[in-house]
């Protein structure tokens, strides 16, 4: 396969588990599917990642996206064994 295929396919499917993301925070709902809001608050993360902040808010998030993770696979497993 064309390296240039691969690489298309490797981006689409980051560019789809990126817009899960979105969707499993619940940012679609919550916002009423705007882009511009969407959007906004994206710029607002780039500011306080390019801030004195990063390394505190990047560990803070990181954090907490793992115990969300953790939790909705337990939650998973549990709804399994029933």
């Amino acid at each position: 396969m064309r390296e240039w295929v691969v690489k298309l396919r490797e981006r689409t499917r980051q560019l789809i588990e990126l817009g899960g993301l979105v969707v499993k925070a619940g940012l679609v709902d919550l916002t009423n599917d705007d882009h511009a809001t969407l959007y906004g608050a994206f710029l607002t993360l780039v500011d306080k990642l390019q801030g004195e902040e990063r390394d505190n808010a990047l560990g803070l998030w990181k954090r907490r996206g793992k115990r969300a993770f953790e939790a909705k696979a337990e939650g998973e497993g549990s709804a399994d064994q029933t």
